[in-house]
């Protein structure tokens, strides 16, 4: 695995074989996706980004869904991709639906964890709270409430590691970097999904007050041919909190196993 700045991005890269660029959510960095990434490096070339104000890349003074998903079309770009599978989770998959909206030749599936075409009037009206209280305050209280909101009754009483990786995650970000992704997520508009014509897999938990079932049977609805899976006692954060499970329906979606 190698460490590379890319369009002022660290991006971790993995494996050989088609690419895959795997993009993360709200609070997350190249990291939420290791359980799978080990799993798929061995079959393909695995991209993993820290979105701009995430992780180890700095934030930009101004960012929109649509600079991010610029910023990773240009990663792909200058590493010679001309196509590629993407994986999202959350404020990711809004990205890779843009992506896949706007730059077609480029995106040849869709692997969608928690996704959303964008957030409601109410969630806008939360982000943005949400921006000021981590000016204000810092990481800390709105990480141990994303953890009790975001995450299933299971994963809090039983997986103690996995919630714990959660929290660390979010408090780890930069209050500044996560405040200006909260205000991208709340500006976001829905992409043209009817558009997408490209293999689509849409996963989220019973337990995902962000992307509730019903909410990811309507996407998947409007997409031709996709296919939604619902798993049992999991939260938001899809790709940890049911990595296995993940990595099951990943294995069946690109090779056809379990």
């Amino acid at each position: 695995m190698s460490t590379q700045v890319i369009e002022r991005m660290a991006v971790e890269i993995d494996g050989a074989g088609d690419a895959l660029v795997m993009v993360h959510g709200l609070g997350g960095t190249s990291n939420v996706w290791s359980p799978q990434a080990v799993q798929l490096a061995p079959r393909f070339r695995v991209i993993r980004p820290d979105l701009p104000g995430s992780g180890r890349t700095p934030a930009p003074s101004s960012l929109t869904i649509d600079s991010i998903a610029d910023g990773i079309v240009r990663t792909c770009r200058v590493l010679g991709v001309g196509r590629a599978h993407f994986v999202g989770h959350s404020m990711g998959t809004i990205v890779c639906q843009h992506i896949a909206v706007q730059h077609p030749a480029l995106v040849q599936s869709l692997a969608l964890f928690g996704p959303l075409l964008a957030p409601p009037d109410a969630a806008r009206q939360g982000m943005r709270a949400r921006a000021a209280k981590v000016r204000a305050e810092g990481m800390a209280g709105v990480a141990d409430a994303i953890l009790q909101a975001a995450t299933s009754s299971d994963t809090r009483s039983n997986h103690p590691v996995t919630a714990a990786f959660v929290r660390e995650l979010l408090m780890r970000q930069d209050p500044e970097g996560y405040a200006r992704n909260c205000e991208a997520l709340a500006d976001a508009q829905p992409a043209d999904v009817a558009q997408i014509r490209c293999r689509t897999l849409l996963v989220t938990g019973d337990e995902d007050q962000v992307a509730p079932p019903s909410s990811v049977r309507g996407l998947g609805g409007m997409i031709e041919g996709a296919r939604v899976v619902v798993f049992n006692r999991c939260g938001h954060w899809t790709p940890i909190e049911r990595a296995a499970e993940c990595n099951a329906e990943l294995g069946s979606f690109y090779f056809g196993r379990r």
